[in-house]
């Protein structure tokens, strides 16, 4: 008798449970870098897609413009990002990260992914290492398709 397949909704309680697992367990390093999960978020942004302004930045976060003004405020007062005027319009401001910004951030990322390779070699062998790559790749996918921007230039 062979077994059942297991069903979506069945993956998607696992997975998502697994995922807020994992994510709170390589919190503690991000915020000894002083970054909480906000904070990441918005860095990780402009890491990623490079300038934009603060309306474009709380669109792709998801969020309205007001509430990021305290956060960028503080990761500007902390040397994270820098604001600058738009050259096509000076009316608006660009954010960047910083070249400090960016070595803090690549510094903490390391960090909590040299943990994670030391647990990986501890505990999985080469196939489950290979397994583990292969659902990596199906995250990456399920991720794109619930990034409302990536879904937005689908539509287009």
């Amino acid at each position: 008798m062979q077994p059942s397949s297991p069903d979506a909704a069945q993956c998607a309680h696992r997975l998502r449970g697994a995922v807020t697992l994992l994510s709170r367990r390589l919190r503690p390093a991000l915020q000894d870098a002083g970054l909480s999960v906000a904070k990441l978020s918005v860095i990780g942004r402009l890491y990623r897609t490079g300038p934009m302004t603060p309306t474009e930045l709380a669109q792709r976060e998801g969020v309205m413009p007001q509430s990021l003004t305290r956060l960028l405020a503080e990761l500007e007062a902390d040397g994270w990002l820098a604001r600058k005027a738009d050259a096509a319009d000076g009316r608006r401001s660009l954010l960047r990260l910083t070249r400090s910004g960016a070595r803090r951030l690549v510094t903490a990322v390391q960090a909590g992914e040299a943990s994670l390779a030391e647990i990986i070699d501890a505990r999985l062998n080469p196939q489950q290492r290979a397994l583990l790559l292969e659902a990596c790749a199906l995250l990456d996918d399920i991720a794109g398709v619930l990034d409302p921007a990536a879904a937005a230039a689908r539509r287009e």
